[in-house]
């Protein structure tokens, strides 16, 4: 397959998982916990099935947060897979603050190519493709019109009309050299998080920082609204993959917090080092 047709079907496969996730959001729903003790709701498992099912007819192996059990002796043999968390913020999600996402990435030979972000609630769409860049779409009734296209129905164009429907990122430039905009994690802060922005107010003259849920940290700078994102706390490759593929691709770097080198993925390990998103252009 194609990768505009890859780009299409994951785009796709973003909007039915997070409409599935919308259903159950309206309703009184169930929170179990997994192994790390960490919640998975219904609109996990929801969101999950409704990804694999688009994904699956690709014929490139899966690794989502729902499947994280699949051994490195197999994984370590795909050079190219698909990396997805069905819901991103499940503790956004469970304070009821909207601020959840879906994330879908191809990611070949430890880099991804290709991203999908979807925001269930505002219906807004961030995507990227290699080579040819990130874009935003905002228009909820082309959105809901995706999101009822069957396998028969998913023909190239469909991608120039999404693309038709978006904005490139970024929205605006850096320009101000003497303000920084700083986002960070809304439910996870760090220490190191709070020292390095005291070390950003003493090296500018103004310093905002603003708060946001899951992988919209990615996007905020992606947009050009935020100009750092420094990740000084925990995440795994399923809540950066698709982030990564958005931000690098509207001029923006992902670097490892101590090397300096992009993040990678597919790895043994699946946990992320610490890592910093910053705008280039």
């Amino acid at each position: 397959m194609e990768n505009e047709n890859l780009l299409l079907k994951s785009i796709i496969a973003s909007i039915k998982g997070g409409m599935a996730i919308l259903d159950v959001y309206d309703s009184d729903y169930a929170i179990e916990y997994k192994k790390d003790d960490s919640p998975l709701t219904l609109a996990d498992k929801r969101s999950n099935q409704k990804i694999f099912n688009e994904l699956e007819t690709t014929g490139i192996p899966i690794l989502s947060e729902e499947g994280r059990e699949i051994d490195y002796r197999e994984r370590q043999k795909w050079e190219s897979l698909w990396i997805v968390d069905p819901l991103d913020g499940t503790k956004e999600f469970i304070k009821r603050n909207d601020e959840f996402t879906v994330n879908i990435a191809l990611v070949e030979n430890g880099v991804p190519v290709l991203g999908v972000i979807f925001v269930p609630v505002s219906s807004m769409l961030y995507f990227a493709e290699k080579d040819t860049g990130s874009f935003r779409m905002s228009d909820s009734g082309f959105t809901k019109e995706l999101a009822e296209l069957s396998e028969q129905d998913q023909k190239p164009e469909i991608l120039s009309r999404i693309i038709e429907h978006s904005e490139r990122l970024p929205l605006k430039t850096r320009k101000d050299d003497s303000s920084c905009t700083i986002v960070g994690s809304r439910s996870h802060s760090t220490p190191e998080l709070e020292e390095y922005v005291a070390t950003k107010k003493r090296e500018y003259r103004d310093v905002e920082f603003i708060s946001a849920g899951s992988s919209l940290k990615f996007c905020l700078v992606a947009e050009g609204k935020a100009d750092i994102y420094p990740r000084l706390g925990p995440t795994m490759e399923w809540d950066t993959a698709a982030g990564q593929a958005i931000a690098e691709n509207s001029g923006c770097c992902v670097l490892q917090w101590d090397t300096g080198i992009p993040l990678g993925y597919n790895k043994e390990n699946l946990l992320n080092p610490y890592f910093i998103v910053a705008r280039t252009v």
